[in-house]
């Protein structure tokens, strides 16, 4: 099986361009392909992880990854699959996420010379001459095929500024830069990038007369409501500074019964064989999914140790002996309610005493009662049946 029909068969590919000649580019190890990300915080989410393990997949089968960091396009933002405009970033904050960004693909994608490498396309959009840049591309594209993309369809009622209209050309310019300076000949994204991404297709097609493909990968969740990597509390990080191990073993610990081969398949990298045994599995062996899932892509995150520490935790949690996570707090006043909102198990105040008084707050072996319960260091507190951690009072 190549690798091509290996990412069918994990259910990865939604969409393709041309299917023939993109399963013998990749195959083959003769795709150089790009992905972008457009760095709209310091840290990269669950929401990437699918992009991230895809280009990993890829390379070790021989094929260039270009990592496209947005530095340029995180000028405009791109409208798709929002409800209104982003927040406009300074070049100060852009350029920082975009170090943090790089950083953290580290982990994932071999970087150096002949294997893959990371651009930044302030490089070139910033410099951008704009009367050049009408004559030259703007000449390539027709308002009526624009308005007609999904991605401005759904911004037409609440209102499309003019900004934002421009990131589908942007996005295609990149396309066409990466192809003429790197050579690039194929570009990976989500379902909803589909039209910019057919953009930059055509874009290289007419200009250059030069082959280049599609492809989008089925974003698990996310053409589903954009789930993935959205917890009550935010974002699900791949920072550990910002999801801890252990949240973050805990985040795929809990997915729906429904979702954990579908992840399984996509997310980690044991073998096709391995998972048509498990999904021969009795249905009483869920939870044994779950945790497989959960520690295979922690440990695909944060290394082996740091794995093996949150499944410890985990299990410790639901009696299984070992030590919780500890979590480090400081408050003028020790007990529950604020306790709660410095570990980060509430947001608010209200919140807290909200979910006390329904009793979902247990301290130790005790359901909490009183909203002014007294804390101390070293104290379990169990948030539900999922969040379970031991409070140290600094």
């Amino acid at each position: 099986m190549g690798i091509y029909e290996e990412l069918k068969e994990r259910g990865l590919i939604a969409q393709v361009t041309d299917e023939d000649e993109i399963r013998e580019l990749i195959n083959g190890g003769g795709a150089r392909f790009y992905i972008g990300f457009d760095p709209t915080a310091d840290s990269l989410h669950v929401g990437h992880f699918m992009a991230l393990c895809l280009m990993k997949r890829l390379q070790m089968a021989g094929n260039k990854p270009v990592v496209l960091v947005g530095g340029g396009t995180g000028h405009i933002g791109d409208p798709s699959g929002r409800s209104d405009m982003r927040t406009m970033m300074t070049d100060e904050v852009i350029n920082h996420n975009c170090e943090c960004f790089k950083k953290q693909m580290e982990r994932f994608i071999e970087f150096g010379e002949g294997k893959a490498v990371m651009v930044n396309n302030a490089d070139w959009l910033l410099k951008l001459n704009y009367v050049e840049l009408l004559r030259d591309v703007g000449a390539c594209f027709t308002v009526n095929n624009m308005l007609r993309a999904e991605c401005y369809k759904q911004r037409m009622e609440k209102g499309l500024s003019f900004l934002e209209f421009n990131y589908m050309i942007m996005q295609a310019y990149d396309f066409w830069y990466l192809n003429t300076h790197y050579g690039c000949n194929m570009q990976f994204g989500g379902d909803d990038q589909w039209s910019n991404m057919l953009a930059g297709t055509e874009l290289i097609r007419k200009k250059s007369g030069k082959d280049a493909y599609a492809m989008t990968i089925t974003l698990l969740l996310n053409s589903e409501g954009k789930k993935m990597g959205k917890t009550a509390k935010g974002a699900v990080w791949l920072d550990e500074n910002k999801t801890s191990p252990y949240e973050f073993y805990q985040y795929w610990r809990n997915v729906d019964d429904a979702d954990v081969m579908k992840c399984i398949k996509m997310l980690t990298f044991i073998p096709l064989e391995t998972i048509a045994e498990m999904e021969k599995w009795d249905a009483s062996r869920i939870n044994e999914k779950k945790e497989i899932l959960a520690y295979e892509l922690t440990k695909l995150v944060h290394g082996q140790e740091k794995a093996d520490k949150a499944m410890a935790q985990a299990k410790a949690a639901f009696g299984g002996g070992g030590e919780l996570p500890e979590v480090e707090v400081s408050v003028e006043t020790q007990t529950i309610i604020p306790v709660l909102v410095a570990a980060k198990l509430c947001a608010s105040n209200g919140e807290a005493r909200r979910l006390i008084q329904q009793g979902g707050v247990s301290l130790n072996d005790s359901k909490v009662t009183d909203i002014n319960a007294p804390v101390k260091s070293g104290d379990v507190i169990h948030k539900g049946k999922k969040q379970h951690i031991k409070v140290i009072l600094k």
